[in-house]
């Protein structure tokens, strides 16, 4: 008789480990709260528009050729390179800075700001390439008993690289770049992990050597929900189970193995083996009642911005966007000092805009725009109350009707807002908190949440709040991870 396992929730990581089981041997079902699978990496359809919901690039896509290889299955997901990477607005100009792969066109683009900026690009992605490199195998993908194991495992970094650990993002692209915009737009990547450069580690320089050197960023052909569709149409043919409104409250212990787990109307769910991939530290509170993360305990640790978005349906065609925006102000360490804690909605906030009609035709009807725009804020621990949405809503708009030339209100055909309260009870997101768990260096490798459960011996974790951290790739890396605890812990099937 099969092994059986439950994976609980259905994000990237969730879907990932259950095409990975499947191909072992297991009988997997999914337990997803929503009504769609996919968690964060979804999408949303008013009226013949269709939107990323969260996700809208990839990079280190080798890892995604990695899970379909280990599985049996020639990668059936179409990409396509992004070059330029995206514009940048700044307050006060005119004209966006392109952001460009060629180091020589970007050199050309900053000209007038930064003299000899492609070699000094050039050597500021070659070190932090070498980080990369050394660090990749020895730390990203390696699974850590022990804070001390993880030590040990630092031990082997070169030791040039240790100056990494001790500075921020914002000194590393300081020291590099004179001018205040460039050394901006190498800090952005922080961004990325729900973070600021003034508090990211310096060791998330390695982003900016993925997206500019290494790999870069890629968008999905079909939208970025193509991924999941082709997943779900995989674990489809694999017998792979997927049982939507279905949240998981409680569980049953038995000698110390997860018996089962109950949903919200009481229904017990048994297997052998059980995969979460809800947010790693707040299932170890809510569900599991740990002492280690009560609520009190969870709001000290340091979480990621919260997302604000908006998906607007537009008549007519922006011309002065492309498919990767952003819209930057003019007090960049001001207002990165303030949005982590700020209990009001910022009067000037900093956003990104993603228009997927730019590149996929059939996302908008014709002669019409998808936009996306995403504005990190604060978390439901600082700021609660959103009823002032709308108002925050069309300050967002209305900064990009002036600075893009073209009148979004007057033209918009659909419109819907999604607060941090609505990420929190949708998906599940702690405080509404969009990737988890910031990477501190206090809360990455064994300091962060662990894929193996403390007490249960077949209980595991998998996504962005655990090994190895947030970010498609990290997400579809965790998922190998996990699978390889399983392996170790319970054999093959």
């Amino acid at each position: 008789m099969k092994k059986s396992a439950i994976v609980i929730g259905s994000g990237l990581g969730g879907l990932s480990t259950a095409l990975r089981l499947s191909a072992k041997g297991y009988k997997v079902t999914i337990l997803e709260k929503y009504t769609k699978a996919g968690g964060r990496l979804n999408t949303i359809e008013m009226d013949g528009f269709r939107f990323d919901m969260g996700p809208s690039f990839m990079s280190m896509t080798y890892e995604l050729d990695e899970l379909f290889k280990s599985t049996g299955i020639k990668n059936p997901i179409q990409l396509e390179e992004l070059d330029p990477l995206y514009q940048v607005y700044f307050e006060g100009q005119d004209k966006p800075r392109i952001i460009w792969k060629d180091l020589e066109k970007l050199g050309k683009e900053f000209a007038d700001i930064e003299p000899d900026l492609a070699a000094k690009v050039d050597k500021y992605l070659t070190r932090a390439g070498e980080f990369f490199h050394d660090t990749e195998g020895k730390v990203v993908k390696s699974n850590f008993n022990s804070k001390l194991g993880y030590a040990l495992s630092l031990t082997r970094v070169p030791m040039k690289h240790l100056p990494y650990l001790f500075k921020t993002m914002w000194s590393e692209v300081e020291k590099n770049f004179s001018s205040e915009e460039v050394r901006i737009i190498f800090s952005l990547v922080a961004f990325f992990l729900g973070a600021t450069p003034f508090q990211t580690p310096a060791i998330y320089s390695l982003l900016n050597y993925t997206e500019m050197r290494h790999n870069g960023y890629w968008k999905v052909k079909g939208g970025m929900y193509k991924m999941v569709e082709e997943l779900l149409r995989l674990l489809k043919e694999r017998d792979v189970e997927i049982v939507y409104g279905t949240e998981i409250v409680g569980f049953n212990n038995n000698n110390g193995s997860l018996s089962s787990v109950v949903d919200q109307n009481g229904k017990l769910w048994s297997a052998d083996i059980f995969i979460s991939n809800a947010d790693a530290a707040s299932f170890r509170g809510e569900v599991l009642n740990r002492k280690a993360y009560t609520e009190e305990k969870l709001d000290k640790m340091h979480w990621t911005l919260a997302p604000f978005t908006i998906y607007i349906g537009v008549k007519g065609k922006v011309d002065n966007l492309m498919h990767h925006n952003y819209f930057l102000g003019s007090n960049f360490k001001g207002y990165a000092d303030t949005i982590f804690t700020s209990s009001i909605s910022p009067q000037k906030p900093y956003y990104y805009v993603n228009v997927l009609s730019k590149s996929e035709t059939d996302c908008a009807p014709e002669g019409h725009e998808n936009i996306f725009i995403l504005c990190p804020v604060p978390d439901l621990r600082y700021k609660k109350d959103w009823s002032d949405k709308e108002e925050l809503a069309n300050n967002i708009i209305d900064d990009l009707s002036k600075r893009t030339g073209f009148d979004i209100n007057s033209n918009t055909v659909v419109k819907k807002i999604l607060t941090p309260e609505d990420w929190a009870s949708t998906l599940n997101l702690y405080k509404g908190s969009g990737l988890g768990l910031a990477h501190d260096i206090d809360q990455v490798g064994a300091f962060r949440p662990k894929n193996k459960d403390e007490k249960f011996n077949n209980l595991y974790y998998v996504g962005a709040s655990t090994t190895p951290g947030t970010g498609l790739p990290m997400v579809i890396i965790s998922s190998k991870l996990v699978l390889q605890r399983i392996e170790e812990d319970h054999g093959t099937v």
